[in-house]
């Protein structure tokens, strides 16, 4: 988790917390998602103190938060790379799975956008859907 969550001091839910977002590193989840965890762990957390703890490290860069239009609501991400207004992300619509396009043809677009359209790209909070190999290969198995 880094420095930022590694304090002397913590409450029995931020480890907790520290837990979930371990358990779901390259994943996305939702508030409600860690609502419901905690609850499972009897650990007493309103939603909104939930949300308030989520955007304070998405702040921090130790989460990943974007708007997934389908939902309408926030999503969360730990365990990104730091650099993530440098590429795309493409997140599987059934696992939830996020993957991040870290290759030349990412920079080789950003050039293009830069050289040729005086666009400078910017792709904090990008996200493509889809189906990932294997979510696309259980749905060919399950029509067969």
């Amino acid at each position: 988790m880094g420095n930022d969550m590694d304090r002397k001091y913590k409450t029995r839910s931020k480890q907790s917390i520290e837990t979930y977002l371990k358990m779901q590193t390259g994943r996305s989840f939702t508030a409600r998602d860690l609502y419901n965890y905690l609850e499972e762990k009897q650990e007493t957390m309103n939603l909104t103190t939930v949300y308030r703890n989520l955007d304070k490290l998405a702040d921090e860069g130790i989460l990943m938060k974007y708007k997934n239009p389908e939902e309408g609501s926030a999503r969360y991400q730990y365990g990104g790379e730091s650099s993530c207004k440098d590429h795309i992300h493409m997140q599987c619509n059934k696992c939830g799975k996020i993957y991040h396009m870290e290759c030349h043809f990412m920079k080789e677009i950003a050039e293009h956008l830069e050289e040729h359209h005086g666009f400078k790209l910017d792709c904090s909070g990008s996200m493509l859907n889809g189906l990932c190999d294997k979510c696309q290969t259980k749905s060919i198995k399950a029509n067969e």
